[in-house]
């Protein structure tokens, strides 16, 4: 059986490249096997978050993936701390992870930056959190941008370390799903960085829920160079924002990226922006209707999440159970 399991960070805004790198990918995967998708509000903690701030972005994001088109009749919408299973499974992964794989992710060194002494252990040990979200379902697909691509090499070395030290075949090794046109959306400011959240200007990004009017302005704004539109692939070389603004167009009109590039080949950036812009809103604009119609019945959102925590429980705590057997904890 094939069973999915995806999730984003309560933090910040979501912006586009959250819904062409992940959400509009999730929903085109509903129909293939079992599909969870979860706020992962434990992994939000590894930095301080203002508890009411981080408890309305938890419903935000799961606003965001009802109204984005992940059908709860299909797919188990779920917060992540509402699932014990998660942190239990990964002190016991954590036990058996070797801190020399810890020390070479990535994203630990860029995220402690130069204060690596004093960031929390929550941070360090993120990774085999991530583990242990997927390996709680016993997961088999995971839908990932190229950054947690490292962290999924990872949870597959742990499910293998698992299943050598106990002799079984307990845990799959987990495959990444890496989709679409626009699996990297870089920042409108820099074709060189990706859109980010956290970046401190908005205009770099397209949020989910920005006005058609914000959305026409950032994108006449988005930095260009000032050569032609290339005619074939091999001119984008050295453009990096010609080649996001032609992969955003792709996206958001499902095409190709070499059928942008014919759309568009010897015109201005002006023509371009133009069609984006028409593109840009008539997405992102019935979702954000629908997201703040979510957001203004708050009451029925946290029952959606609750009867999604109900059924990530029923698979995850059987799951849990035979681990911690295997382990030679006793039964209760």
């Amino acid at each position: 059986m094939t069973r999915i399991l995806s999730g984003m960070q309560p933090t910040n805004q979501l912006h586009l490249g959250n819904y062409l790198g992940a959400l509009k990918n999730w929903v085109a995967l509903q129909d293939v096997g079992e599909n969870l998708f979860c706020v992962v509000d434990l992994h939000a903690i590894t930095l301080p978050q203002d508890p009411a701030v981080l408890a309305q972005s938890t419903r935000e994001i799961a606003a965001a993936y009802i109204a984005a088109g992940i059908d709860t009749a299909k797919s188990i919408i779920f917060a992540q701390s509402h699932v014990s299973a998660h942190a239990e499974l990964a002190w016991i992964l954590g036990c058996m992870t070797p801190m020399g794989w810890l020390n070479r992710m990535t994203q630990f060194k860029e995220k402690a930056g130069k204060d690596r002494e004093s960031a929390p252990l929550g941070l360090y040990g993120y990774p085999v959190l991530m583990a242990a979200d997927i390996l709680t379902y016993k997961a088999t697909h995971v839908p990932v941008g190229e950054d947690q691509k490292q962290h999924l090499e990872l949870a597959r070395d742990i499910a293998g370390a698992f299943n050598r030290r106990y002799d079984v075949e307990f845990f799959p090794l987990p495959e990444p799903q890496i989709l679409g046109e626009a699996t990297r959306v870089m920042s409108l400011r820099d074709g060189t960085r990706k859109m980010s959240k956290s970046d401190l200007s908005d205009m770099s990004r397209i949020n989910m829920t920005d006005t058609p009017e914000l959305i026409a302005q950032k994108i006449r704004k988005a930095k260009t160079d000032p050569a032609p539109l290339p005619s074939n692939p091999e001119e984008l070389e050295g453009r990096p924002e010609a080649d996001n603004l032609l992969t955003l167009y792709a996206a958001l009109s499902d095409t190709t990226k070499r059928a942008a590039i014919a759309r568009f080949a010897g015109t201005q950036f002006s023509l371009l922006k133009a069609e984006l812009t028409e593109a840009a809103v008539e997405t992102l604009g019935p979702i954000a209707a629908r997201m703040n119609a979510l957001m203004a019945d708050t009451a029925a959102l946290d029952a959606i999440l609750r009867d999604g925590a109900d059924k990530a429980n029923a698979i995850a705590q059987p799951i849990l159970a035979e681990a911690k057997q295997l382990v030679g904890f006793l039964p209760r």
